[in-house]
C-alpha cells in the first residue's frame, strides 16, 4: 500500500474552541471553509484550493478546559507566497510569530500557534517571495 498524497489532519475540540480554530485557519492561514458531509457531529472542513486539508470536529465542552498539547505532535506546515505581506497581517492581526531564516538556503520559516497551542509553519521560499 504506498502512500500517494497528503490528504488532511484533523483537530477535535470543544465546540467554542472549534469556532476559534475555524477563524484562525481561516482569517490567518488562508484557508477557507467548504463544502462537509452531513456527519451527525459538528464540525468544519476546511480547503486549500479543491483538498479539504483540515478537517475540525467539535466535540461537546464549555471552552478549552483539558485541551493539552500531547503526544508527538509539533506543528503543521504550510508553503506560502507574500512574506512582507504575511508579516503585516499578522502583526495587524495581534498574532504573535518568530522568523527563522534556513540555514544554507533562501527559506524563511514563520512559527505561530493556533488557538489550542498547536504549532504552525508558514513556509516561503525567500524573503522576497
Amino acid at each position: 500500500m504506498p502512500v500517494v498524497a497528503f490528504n488532511h489532519f484533523n483537530l477535535r475540540a470543544p465546540l467554542a474552541l472549534t469556532d476559534a480554530l475555524r477563524d484562525f485557519y481561516v482569517d490567518v492561514v488562508g484557508l477557507s471553509v467548504g463544502w462537509r458531509p452531513p456527519f451527525d457531529f459538528p464540525g468544519y472542513w476546511l480547503y486549500l484550493g479543491e483538498q479539504a486539508v483540515l478537517h475540525l470536529v467539535g466535540v461537546p465542552g464549555a471552552g478549552t478546559e483539558g485541551v493539552t498539547r500531547g503526544g508527538t505532535f509539533d506543528h503543521i506546515a504550510f508553503t506560502c507566497r507574500g512574506l512582507a505581506q504575511t508579516e503585516a497581517q499578522l502583526r495587524a492581526q495581534g498574532v504573535g510569530y518568530r522568523s527563522v531564516r534556513v540555514p544554507g538556503t533562501q527559506q524563511v520559516q514563520l512559527f505561530l500557534t493556533d488557538p489550542a497551542g498547536n504549532g504552525v509553519e508558514l513556509n516561503f521560499a525567500s524573503a522576497s517571495a
